[in-house]
């Protein structure tokens, strides 16, 4: 399972979902589901997050082996 650090630096930057989205060209729907670890993003996607968050796709995400 993937866990994720995006709420956290999202809020750090005063971000919301929707302006995120709008950034990664994704509908905010999709950042609440990556959020919320219900959906992993593909490899082209992770990387607009990691980018646009100001971070690497390593730092952004975490993988959790339970």
């Amino acid at each position: 399972m993937m866990k994720n650090r995006i709420r956290e630096l999202r809020k750090m930057m005063n971000i919301s979902q929707e302006e995120l989205a709008k950034l990664c060209q994704v509908s905010r729907q999709t950042i609440n589901a990556i959020e919320n670890n219900k959906y992993d993003p593909s490899l082209e996607l992770a990387f607009k997050l990691a980018k646009h968050l100001g971070t690497t796709v390593d730092h952004l995400f975490i993988y959790d082996e339970r």
